[in-house]
């Protein structure tokens, strides 16, 4: 099991250095995802979970591979045999980075003398 890696930052779940760029689950809770680490020897790898009552996931089976499109190929087998398998429905999908954005205002502090206060960024008289 894998949980012991895992986390969640800004919104995009982190397994083991591995941020999961994709994931299909499936109304029995189980399901399969799909991560991606630029830094490591075999960047790409497939996961299976099983999701808990909770939401929290362990991961487990994981098949690494070099290749983003190995990657997309693996998942998608794994998803639809799965599905056929176990005459099993998808509940939901998710995508990673890319339906994810960050929301950066540019407002000014209510207050003048709330933090933080760079040197070039003072309030106007």
């Amino acid at each position: 099991m894998l949980t012991r890696g895992t986390e969640r930052r800004d919104l995009l779940e982190t397994v083991q250095g591995y941020v999961i760029l994709k994931a299909a689950t499936f109304e029995t809770g189980h399901g399969f995802a799909l991560g991606h680490n630029p830094g490591a020897p075999s960047p790409f790898v497939t996961w299976q979970f099983t999701e808990g009552e909770n939401g929290h996931r362990d991961y487990y089976w994981g098949r690494y591979g070099t290749s983003q499109a190995w990657a997309q190929r693996d998942f998608d087998r794994r998803v639809d045999d799965y599905q056929q398998f176990y005459h099993a429905a998808v509940k939901h999908t998710e995508l990673g980075p890319e339906g994810v954005y960050r929301y950066y205002s540019t407002q000014r502090p209510v207050d003048i003398g709330t933090y933080p206060k760079p040197p070039d960024n003072q309030p106007l008289s």
